[in-house]
């Protein structure tokens, strides 16, 4: 019987795996250290093993300007913007006035999200204020061209189709798991559970995950994978350590060591795009 791999990477784009060293392509907007080298290793593997995947999911995060984690969305009491990677705010922030969103009219639900991140979600996620990126429409927005071209010859080799997963264009919620949104919108089903992703890689026994970047995206997306599925899908998991890295962000030094701690102890087995599958 063929054993069934899934290739699952993680917001491979420009902006935040371009180091501006091309003259071609322009630095990421929200560059996580590494990355570029993460995208090369990642091109190489799936030349490798081409004709071993069965399957490859590739997401993007795909973002308006206008966005409830952009700077553009709030100003403090002296009507400056939040100052993007070093900015968290909170609902106590709100609510005594340092934060308030620009558009007035946004005040109450956007006080009722960072509530609802805070307290349904057990502080979970924060309202962390990010660089613009991933713009809809802008070349941050695409896929780093080192990967592309292997991603286009993977699909005319194996005939296969590349499956592209959107995220992050409801302007009301981050969306930094591939599975949901943080709070999802009841009036926009692409914030809810994305049950036919789920179920197809589900269908793996070896489900390869690569990416941008570890310590959000990567982390919280394997999270709702296993809560999907229970602790039996670690098993199946293959996380391929030197091709994703972490954004500098302070107060996240110590999320990849725990969460890679916690995955080990849980049975997710650790390689590389040299090693895997040999």
């Amino acid at each position: 019987m063929n054993t069934n791999t899934q290739l699952l990477i993680i917001d491979p784009q420009i902006d935040f795996t371009s180091d501006g060293s091309d003259p071609n392509i322009p630095k990421g907007t929200l560059y996580v250290p590494g990355a570029e080298m993460d995208m090369q290793r990642l091109a190489t593997m799936i030349e490798r093993l081409s004709n071993k995947i069965d399957d490859i999911h590739v997401t993007l995060d795909s973002h308006h300007r206008l966005h409830i984690a952009h700077p553009m969305f709030w100003v403090n009491s002296q009507g400056k913007h939040p100052e993007p990677l070093i900015t968290a705010i909170s609902s106590a922030d709100i609510k005594n006035g340092y934060w308030r969103t620009y558009n007035p009219e946004f005040q109450e639900r956007a006080y009722e999200y960072v509530k609802t991140l805070e307290t349904d979600l057990n502080g979970r996620y924060v309202l962390q204020i990010w660089p613009y990126h991933c713009i809809i429409t802008t070349m941050g927005h695409a896929v780093h061209p080192v990967l592309e071209k292997a991603l286009a010859k993977w699909e005319l080799e194996e005939w296969g189709m590349i499956d592209t997963v959107t995220k992050g264009s409801n302007f009301w919620t981050e969306h930094y798991s591939i599975v949901k949104a943080a709070v999802p919108d009841p009036a926009d089903k692409t914030t809810r559970l994305n049950e036919g992703l789920i179920k197809t890689i589900g269908k793996g026994d070896i489900i390869l995950v690569a990416g941008e970047a570890l310590n959000f995206c990567v982390k919280y997306s394997v999270e709702d994978i296993i809560a999907e599925f229970g602790e039996d899908t670690i098993k199946k998991m293959v996380f391929l350590q030197d091709a994703s890295s972490p954004v500098p962000v302070p107060g996240y030094e110590k999320v990849v060591d725990d969460f890679m701690d916690y995955m080990i102890t849980k049975g997710m087995t650790i390689s590389t795009t040299t090693e895997v599958l040999n």
